[in-house]
């Protein structure tokens, strides 16, 4: 079967990249009234998600570094829900593998599944927070606002997505989730995090934006007070600055996908799909037919939710899933269709020769296709030559090569694995 040669080609998307991550941490927290709140010596607790966030360790370390050096005793600890297969250990072990560790934060890293219960909502969600950092004098949280892979809002992912999901860790995160199948995620976050606010614990966060190039562009230390209403003006900034697939396409080719890449493995809005298992559900994003994903990340751990998303994938990837975390996962978001298990072939030529011909065009060299490396990377891409006259009247593309056609090994296979598309030219 001869595939459609493929263009190398570039997204013109802004740079926003901040010169000086650790720099701008450090003149936020400054500029915040954080310190003023809190007597010497008061015990500080840091809040650290597990998503793949740009610069996440160098944020942290200035965080601690802040703290420290006006006089107070900081500590980080893991705010996620059921991630690291719900245990505290896994959930240590994946802070240490963004470089967040008792060595390199000189400070204690304290993870425990323990939590306080603070009752329950006027919905009759009861809340839950962490322990330790129930038992600090503060608690200051880390995390990147950005929109959320299950549903649309004015409130997505963020600071107070950590409040609720990732305070309660694994106890609040089934509960929440469970009555989010009912109420909707968006109100059972707002209702779980001003629970959380009203116990005064929270001195606010910094809330992370990054640009389409997935780099760090903007660090905001916003208080407590406001924070809800701050944070929807950040998502809508940073949706704006949002990278997507540039046109429909029949087959989508990913390297990778994982849990430092998504929550859901592969971020839903970009690849136009539902955890829940429908297709082209999103009209922010173009009409994708089928997905066909190579490769599980290494830092998703055998974290394979998402994989219910593929049409197809390749046995590397079917042979490295841990079933006990993915099924962890997707059971306590209530998101069992991520899991299920697509067809999948011994090479990269067998995935796309038996998924070409269902996407519905009477010649194969008509298929559009699309070849990315994970959904966070999609400044540099590869698209089919046979939309080469779309590309060229669209200003924010450019065409940076001459067109080749997919070479694969003696083994049937295409070249390495998390390689940047650019690169594969």
């Amino acid at each position: 079967m001869e595939l459609p040669r493929l263009l190398p080609v570039r997204q013109l998307f802004p740079s926003l990249r901040l010169a000086d991550v650790r720099e701008e941490t450090l003149k936020q927290l400054a500029a915040s009234n954080f310190a003023a709140k809190l007597k010497p010596g008061a015990r500080v607790a840091i809040g650290v998600g597990s998503r793949g966030i740009s610069n996440i360790a160098s944020m942290a370390g200035a965080a601690v570094e802040f703290w420290i050096s006006r006089g107070f005793k900081p500590f980080l600890f893991p705010a996620m829900g059921s991630h690291g297969a719900a245990t505290a250990e896994g959930q240590a072990d994946v802070l240490a593998h963004y470089g967040i560790d008792e060595k390199n934060m000189g400070c204690p890293i304290l993870s425990s599944l323990e939590v306080e219960s603070l009752g329950k909502t006027a919905e009759g969600i009861e809340v839950f927070f962490d322990r330790n950092a129930y038992n600090a004098d503060a608690v200051m949280l880390l995390n990147r606002v950005k929109w959320h892979t299950d549903f649309a809002g004015k409130l997505e992912s963020g600071l107070s997505k950590m409040m609720a999901i990732g305070l309660g860790k694994f106890a609040g995160a089934q509960r929440y989730h469970t009555f989010g199948y009912h109420l909707g995620l968006e109100r059972v976050i707002r209702s779980a995090a001003a629970k959380v606010l009203a116990t005064g614990k929270i001195l606010g966060g910094l809330a992370v934006l990054e640009d389409a190039h997935h780099d760090t562009a903007q660090i905001e230390a916003v208080p407590a007070e406001g924070l809800i209403q701050r944070e929807e003006e950040l998502l809508e900034l940073t949706k704006s600055w949002m990278a997507r697939v540039p046109m429909p396409l029949d087959i989508l080719i990913i390297d990778e996908m994982g849990k430092n890449i998504s929550g859901a493995g592969m971020d839903t809005k970009v690849i136009n799909r539902s955890v829940n298992g429908e297709a082209n559900v999103w009209n922010t994003a173009p009409r994708i037919e089928r997905i066909f994903v190579r490769s599980l990340t290494s830092l998703s751990y055998g974290n394979a939710v998402g994989i219910g998303m593929a049409d197809v994938i390749h046995d590397r990837l079917y042979s490295v899933i841990d079933w006990h975390p993915t099924l962890i996962n997707s059971l306590t978001a209530s998101t069992p269709p991520n899991v299920r298990t697509p067809i999948h072939f011994s090479t990269d030529r067998e995935c796309l020769e038996r998924i070409a011909p269902t996407v519905g065009r009477m010649e194969v060299s008509e298929v559009r296709i699309g070849w990315i490396r994970n959904t966070l990377e999609l400044a540099s891409l590869r698209l089919s030559e046979n939309m080469r006259e779309e590309i060229e009247r669209n200003p924010l593309l450019e065409v940076s090569g001459e067109a080749v056609p997919l070479v694969f090994d003696e083994e049937g296979n295409l070249p390495g694995i998390g390689v940047p598309a650019m690169q594969h030219a």
